[in-house]
């Protein structure tokens, strides 16, 4: 069914899941959202985590922490190319406790996927921290 909607439907579902993994700190239904060479750079320091399983054993830190964060992207536009089975995600993010609610950081972020075979999955996100 993922297959037959349209690109902009189709990658809103998607991060509804990815926001949903995090939430409950599910590694296994991360996974497969990512593409495999997948690039991240973080907001406030820019650090680069690139590749699934890099960033895969950054969330596991990340779930491990005590007081960790719950960190939620929520689309403003998605942008799809009429050439190539590529897309792009704006919009903002925020990082909350998980333990008492309290908004961390927050801020803007652009997100790059691809339909491959019939899923489309991130390529490269790209945070900016405001608050």
């Amino acid at each position: 069914m993922a297959s037959q909607l349209g690109p902009e439907l189709a990658i809103r579902l998607r991060r509804a899941a990815f926001n949903r993994a995090l939430a409950e700190a599910d590694l296994a239904a991360i996974g497969p959202i990512l593409a495999q060479d997948v690039v991240l750079v973080a907001g406030t320091d820019s650090a680069l985590i690139s590749g699934r399983k890099a960033q895969l054993l950054a969330w596991k830190r990340e779930f491990a922490v005590k007081d960790r964060s719950i960190y939620t992207r929520t689309p403003e536009t998605i942008l799809a190319s009429p050439v190539e089975p590529i897309a792009f995600e704006h919009g903002a993010w925020q990082g909350v406790s998980a333990a008492s609610g309290a908004v961390q950081a927050s801020g803007t972020y652009t997100a790059k996927w691809r339909k491959l075979g019939t899923d489309w999955m991130i390529e490269a996100e790209l945070y900016l921290t405001l608050a």
